[in-house]
């Protein structure tokens, strides 16, 4: 058997992460089209529609930043399970944003509230995964982005913990307006052009 080159095996992996990455894109754009459908079915929150944003975002841009992966000289079953995986949580994290039904609730802040501890803790998870998949990338790549990337991941987990543990609409609003304002800074900073 002819050895797969680190290219073949990138594209490859890449092209399984598309399918689960696609599935949670689906999920957010369906549940967009279902409150434009059926406006009066559920009362929208605006404060679930930032976190509809920021998830949509996140997603587009993990597609974006997992490139760098082209440049490991090896990738292993090991690390391609544990893609897989990050792709999973992405795509949970869309689900619980957008239920199958809304028959048991009232509003999208009804539901959205009664599912911040599930969410919240996802997305702590994510955020924690994320660590890891960088250092999946190498030392040098996990240096380059410097105090900020730790410091920030670490802020988004306490807040994400915090959101967790509280109904209060004050802090959500706050956290997602933040949430959204810092990942579009992050990403047009650090991530704005493939090297």
């Amino acid at each position: 058997m002819d050895p797969v080159t680190a290219t073949e095996t990138f594209t490859h992996i890449r092209v399984v992460m598309g399918m689960v990455v696609s599935l949670g894109l689906a999920r957010l754009l369906n549940g967009l089209a279902g409150i434009v459908q059926h406006p009066k079915a559920a009362r929208v929150y605006l404060v679930h529609l930032g976190w509809v944003a920021f998830m949509f975002l996140f997603l587009v841009h993990f597609w974006w930043w997992e490139h760098r992966l082209h440049a490991l000289p090896v990738l292993g079953f090991a690390a391609y399970l544990f893609l897989i995986g990050f792709c999973a949580l992405f795509f949970f994290l869309c689900a619980l944003l957008f239920p199958t039904s809304m028959q048991d609730y009232d509003s999208y802040e009804d539901y959205f509230l009664s599912r911040r501890t599930w969410f919240f803790g996802f997305l702590a998870g994510l955020l924690i995964t994320d660590i890891i998949d960088t250092m999946i990338k190498g030392r040098d790549y996990f240096l380059s982005l410097g105090f900020e990337y730790p410091a920030r991941t670490m802020i988004y987990i306490v807040l994400s913990l915090v959101a967790a543990t509280t109904a209060n609409r004050r802090y959500h609003a706050g956290f997602v307006i933040f949430a959204l304002a810092y990942q579009l800074y992050w990403i047009f900073r650090v991530y704005d052009i493939l090297t």
